[in-house]
């Protein structure tokens, strides 16, 4: 599948702005805030001004923009079983409970992640998972205080949970499903409990305990509340369409000192600002570069405020977000489990291998990394960078985590200096650079469409399959879906030999992206934000993979989900093709 664009990707402008590409103001960023923790609200605007310091040093004009968060700070944790004291930390979200609660412990045990696409999965015994063998309980669980396994163990009764984390080490977290700041809708799904990580070790301990029917207090002390947050903000001109802009942000605030997560990001983001100002005279359209508070401490608070504030602008103008975390760490040699949305696979695999000569690994974005904007319907691409080997995880006998490049020191505080690698971070920020840029630039938006429909349709044939003899149910989907293909096969073809000209071609892309995001990465209604727990693909048909786990008492009402999420699915794709068939008028 061919873009639509006959030129190369990087033409010789863009080659030339990757070419400045340097460190010398990016990595005494990375050295300073190795230094400085970066999770209690006055570090977090303590590091604030440090960013708009050092843009407005290099000549890059900066704004400050003050936010109001609800945030959770989680300060310590502790957990006393069998007369031993253990080590701990509360994720954010857990209830504070400093004066402990006690209850008797029950295992739920689970395996860990392969990788990072299956991180927010369940992976466990569900027949230990039971409510009735829940209810009252401690629930210890394997691996990560996930928002999915805590909201699940707490609807199901559990009166605490501990994660017994894989390793020595104990990782921060966010246990909360609620995206960014509460709304009035999402307050019952706020935890109510109190939740504690243990490193492995320990948490062996505590596993016997719990075979023997013992039981464990949880103490932690953590402060809920609203801050004041600030977010820099710089803006690059465009000089064709600088009403459009492609959105690049990345997360500020850190676990402790977070060298790869994310101080690396942050000083990517800086040479970029720094590159893209300078050479702000070849770009057509405007970069906006943004730093979020409230990722670590609010579950994306930052990015989902900035998403409300300027929802009616991000909708009638942006046309991609570039979400940049963890690059340039250590042994980060591919390009493996990049989040990209299918309509832009194309084109982050021909800047990967154009400017860093390496093969390019894509995934579907997960519902993670400060990607706010789904509702919304922004075609966005990136959220972790590049990564270590398989082979390189093997040797160094590492688990699966969620950033750092693989690194397990993500989350913990020992994500310090020699996590970040100089070279590996100049590499991943002309990368970025190039793949803004590309979108910035181009006459036509380099976003594919037939790819993602080609992606509904294997998501499709699956759900089909999986549906049996109620596979007619999707006949209106699967009709729908041919002609938008066929529609936009007449539209690329009509793109590359003149007949739809830019503008048209132009905003055809952009309001694609406005119905077929949220049909694909959504529950919840535009403008809201869905709750950070796993969406597959075409969620309103993803009841179909369920059926047969249904007997007589559930099947009617599990096809009566399909039949609407059908009808739902059908008419987005009908709206989608009247959209695509308008541009050739």
């Amino acid at each position: 599948m061919a873009l639509m664009m006959e030129v190369d990707v990087l033409d010789k402008t863009i080659k030339q702005a990757v070419e400045q590409v340097n460190a010398d103001a990016a990595w005494p960023l990375v050295e300073a805030f190795s230094t400085m923790p970066r999770w209690r609200p006055e570090d977090v605007e303590a590091s604030a001004h440090d960013i708009a310091r050092r843009l407005t040093a290099l000549g890059v004009p900066v704004e400050l923009l003050e936010a109001s968060l609800y945030l959770s700070i989680p300060y310590e944790a502790s957990v006393v079983a069998g007369g031993e004291a253990f080590a701990a930390k509360p994720p954010a979200y857990s209830i504070t409970c400093p004066d402990g609660l006690t209850g008797t412990l029950h295992h739920v045990p689970g395996s860990l992640s392969a990788n990072v696409s299956s991180f927010y999965e369940k992976n466990r015994d569900e027949n230990a998972a039971a409510a009735e063998r829940i209810r009252g309980k401690i629930v210890l669980t394997d691996g990560f205080a996930s928002p999915n396994k805590v909201l699940e163990f707490q609807e199901k009764g559990a009166i605490g949970v501990i994660a017994v984390n894989p390793g020595i080490d104990r990782h921060w977290g966010i246990c909360s499903s609620i995206w960014g700041t509460p709304d009035l809708d999402d307050l019952p799904r706020k935890p109510t409990i109190p939740v504690a990580v243990v490193n492995n070790v320990d948490g062996q301990k505590l596993i016997a305990l719990a075979q023997a029917g013992g039981t464990a207090t949880i103490h932690t002390r953590l402060e809920e509340g609203w801050f004041k947050s600030l977010v820099p903000v710089v803006n690059v001109p465009g000089n064709i369409e600088p009403e459009k802009f492609v959105l690049l942000a990345g997360h500020y605030d850190s676990w402790d000192v977070g060298v790869g997560d994310n101080a690396t990001g942050d000083a990517a983001m800086l040479e970029i600002a720094h590159v893209l100002w300078n050479n702000r005279s070849t770009l057509r359209r405007s970069v906006r570069i943004a730093w979020w508070p409230g990722h670590s401490t609010g579950r994306y608070a930052g990015s989902a405020w900035f998403a409300d504030e300027f929802a009616l602008d991000l909708d009638e103008n942006c046309v991609a977000q570039v979400n940049c975390d963890s690059p340039g760490c250590r042994w980060a040699d591919v390009y493996e489990n990049v989040a990209c949305m299918s309509e832009a696979t194309e084109l982050c695999q021909s800047v990967i291998g154009e400017v860093a000569d390496l093969p390019f690994g894509g995934e579907r974005p997960l519902r993670a990394g400060d990607y706010s904007f789904n509702n919304i319907g922004l075609s966005s691409f990136f959220m972790l960078s590049s990564t270590m080997t398989v082979e390189k995880r093997k040797e160094m006998n590492y688990y699966t985590v969620g950033g750092c490049g693989g690194n397990i020191a993500w989350h913990t505080e020992n994500d310090l200096m020699d996590i970040a690698d100089r070279d590996i971070l100049i590499r991943d920020i002309k990368v970025y650079l190039a793949a803004i840029m590309a979108v910035a630039n181009a006459p036509v938006l380099p976003f594919d469409w037939r790819a993602t429909s080609a992606e509904f349709d294997a998501t499709i044939a699956r759900y089909r399959k999986a549906a049996g003899e109620h596979a007619p149910m999707l006949d209106a989907v699967t009709a729908s879906l041919a002609d938008l293909t066929s529609a936009l096969d007449t539209f690329y073809a009509g793109i590359n030999d003149g007949s739809i000209d830019e503008a048209q071609a132009n905003a055809t892309i952009q309001n694609l992206a406005r119905i077929l995001v949220p049909l694909n990465y959504t529950r919840g209604r535009r403008f809201s934000h869905d709750p950070a727990l796993p969406v597959p693909p075409l969620p309103a048909l993803a009841v179909a993979s369920e059926l047969a786990n249904h007997g007589p008492e559930s099947l009617g009402f599990a096809l009566t989900q399909l039949h609407r999420g059908a009808n739902h699915t059908a008419a987005a794709l009908r709206q989608a093709t009247r959209l695509v068939k308008q541009a050739h008028n």
